[in-house]
């Protein structure tokens, strides 16, 4: 009985490691995405010393943040694991960084679209 429990337990873990695996991935492959779009929409990439953590503090990792600094709003996107940076831009930026996203976003809903419909017509004539 002993041996099944801690079979169970080891398949638990190696199942667990799986799947943060994958999440962490998807994490990697969102903040890519997300750090190119922002760098087409004019934010300046902005590199993180190890001893000053003060701006990734401030700033929540991959969220893009919008602050008031300096009497000017600013808009900060941090990535603490795989650039060590932060993108920094201004309302000109966020407003292109938008628009970018919107496209990208209606051209993904077309592909997935076509494929769809490609899928649908690939089985031949449907009967009603």
């Amino acid at each position: 009985m002993e041996r099944r429990s801690v079979t169970n337990i080891a398949r638990l873990t190696v199942a667990a490691m799986v799947l943060l695996t994958g999440c962490a991935t998807i994490r990697r492959l969102q903040a890519r995405d997300t750090e190119e779009l922002l760098t087409a929409a004019g934010f300046q990439k902005q590199l993180v010393d190890a001893a000053d953590t003060k701006p990734t503090d401030a700033t929540p990792p991959y969220r893009l943040v919008s602050r008031t600094k300096d009497g000017t709003l600013q808009y900060t996107y941090a990535d603490p694991d795989d650039c060590r940076c932060v993108y920094v831009g201004g309302s000109k930026e966020y407003a292109e960084y938008q628009r970018l996203a919107t496209e990208r976003r209606l051209d993904d809903e077309r592909r997935r679209a076509a494929e769809d419909a490609w899928d649908r017509n690939s089985w031949g004539p449907q009967s009603p």
